[in-house]
């Protein structure tokens, strides 16, 4: 029999438990998370399995990660809702439920649109629980202990994906892709247990879930989600359709845009006005007037580009430009997802102490200089290439070490508390917005430069053209994390004008 539920309000659990609540409650949302970012990025060493098992191209097997991403990115902006609505607990273990059963699904699918459909699932229940860890952060910890639990977080999560494709890559060679699908399941089992025990059932502030309180912003959500299908069929059709579908879409993305954030803006100025009744705007956009968080919005889109574009690229890379196995791909990685652990333990610290503008910029610059420098790597010199690889891939998550700790506290730093959720949601939404059309983007400038050297995308024997076209998509990430480096350097600025809050 279930306790009574006011047994498990934010109040009883930090008396029932005291001070080490707050890590217990930080602990159980963290395995939740794990188990979100691993299927979000394990799949990457399953895409040529997937082509090859479906027949597809590489643009229609890019799916599997794309479509993931924009049913995550869609769904983030649910969460103040949700929590507000029915709570921690309901909201999360609802989620974990839900990814449990995508993972099982996709694992026994005999076709690929189950197969889409299953990581559809995936993606609205990872979407929903990306933003609540920096919302407790926020809320359940002092400024002063805040980098510090980021760091202690970031740490844990970045284990899943850091260790998941080396797991995964043995699974795909002696199991096949369906194997991978089901290594979300004992983390999912893991994280229900948990949240019975530690996650509250009141909603953020430790006020009681409600009900009966605001409608959902369903107008909002359906223009968010029909934006981003646009958007991000246009950017495939522009490799793979003809110019006029490509014009179509993406010209319907702006004008889905603008009509969001007119509705947007509509929707607060009626709930400003009659706040005891409506509906609450599924993004508050007057939270940009805060220049720390629109600049850190500004950031968190670009590196959003850049991280999972590069996350998508990586396996890819090694497995159609060097034809390495999977199983050897996870091994390579595998170093460079310790070191980010590591690093993002000890930049969470620093986080307490040094400016937010300062992490970012050198993580920006170190990622931005490991994708240049994967342009070194020679077919010619057999001997070079693994250690470089090790070598790139270390530095780049030691840029990202010093990006993930420190993007989302300092953009949010200066918020009101009462505007952490929707602040926390609209961040992670630029983020993964960004993330969803970077892995589009690096599929159709991957196609574009194969075509352009006269080479072919496959797993068989390597050459120098399919080198040189991975290696100038390589260099476009790059200036993309350069370009971010100009937006996170105004971070400076607007902390020495409005220091912090």
């Amino acid at each position: 029999m279930n306790p009574p539920s006011s047994d498990n309000s934010l109040l009883a659990m930090r008396a029932r438990y005291g001070e080490r609540y707050r890590w217990l409650l930080l602990l159980s949302v963290m395995v939740g998370t794990m188990a979100s970012i691993m299927s979000s990025t394990i799949i990457n060493v399953a895409i040529p399995d997937l082509s090859q098992h479906f027949t597809l191209g590489q643009e229609r097997a890019q799916w599997a990660a794309s479509g993931f991403m924009a049913a995550m990115t869609v769904s983030m902006l649910t969460t103040p809702w949700l929590l507000a609505r029915y709570g921690y607990r309901s909201t999360y273990a609802g989620c974990m439920w839900l990814l449990l059963v995508g993972g099982v699904a996709g694992g026994f699918a005999n076709s690929f649109p189950l197969v889409l459909a299953a990581r559809v699932a995936e993606g609205l229940a990872a979407g929903v629980v990306q933003p609540i860890p920096a919302i407790i952060i926020l809320r359940a910890f002092e400024p002063h202990e805040q980098g510090r639990a980021s760091g202690i977080f970031g740490m844990g999560v970045v284990l899943a994906p850091a260790i998941g494709p080396s797991i995964g890559g043995v699974l795909v060679d002696g199991f096949g892709w369906r194997s991978i699908f089901f290594m979300v399941v004992p983390f999912c089992i893991a994280s229900l247990w948990l949240a019975r025990r530690f996650v509250p059932t009141t909603s953020p502030g430790g006020l009681a879930a409600n009900r009966q309180g605001a409608s959902l912003d369903w107008r909002g959500l359906l223009l968010a989600a029909a934006g981003t299908l646009c958007l991000l069929n246009g950017l495939v059709e522009l490799q793979g359709g003809t110019a006029l579908s490509a014009a179509v879409l993406l010209g319907g993305a702006a004008l889905l845009l603008v009509a969001f954030v007119v509705l947007q803006r509509r929707t607060l100025k009626s709930r400003q006005r009659h706040p005891d009744q409506g509906v609450d705007p599924l993004m508050n956009l007057s939270l940009f007037k805060d220049r720390r968080f629109a600049m850190g919005s500004i950031v968190a889109f670009i590196y959003g580009i850049a991280l999972f574009g590069s996350t998508y690229l990586l396996p890819v890379y090694m497995q159609m430009g060097l034809g390495l196995s999977a199983s050897y791909v996870g091994t390579i990685l595998l170093p460079a997802g310790l070191v980010l652990a590591i690093t993002i333990a000890v930049v969470g610290r620093l986080a307490d102490r040094q400016p937010t503008h300062r992490l970012v910029s050198i993580g920006l610059v170190l990622l931005a200089a490991s994708f240049a420098l994967m342009v070194t790597i020679d077919l010619g010199r057999p001997a070079q290439i693994i250690p470089l690889l090790i070598t790139w891939a270390i530095l780049g998550r030691i840029g990202l070490g010093f990006i993930l700790p420190s993007l989302n506290i300092g953009a949010m730093r200066s918020l009101d508390r009462s505007h952490i959720p929707q602040g926390s949601s609209v961040i992670n939404f630029l983020r993964m917005l960004g993330g969803a059309a970077g892995v589009s983007l690096c599929g159709i400038v991957l196609e574009w430069r194969v075509a352009a050297h006269g080479a072919l995308l496959d797993t068989g024997t390597t050459s120098p053209a399919r080198m040189a076209a991975f290696g100038e998509t390589f260099l476009m990430l790059g200036a993309i994390c350069a370009l971010a480096v100009v937006a996170a350097l105004k971070l400076r600025t607007v902390q020495q004008t409005t220091g912090s809050k």
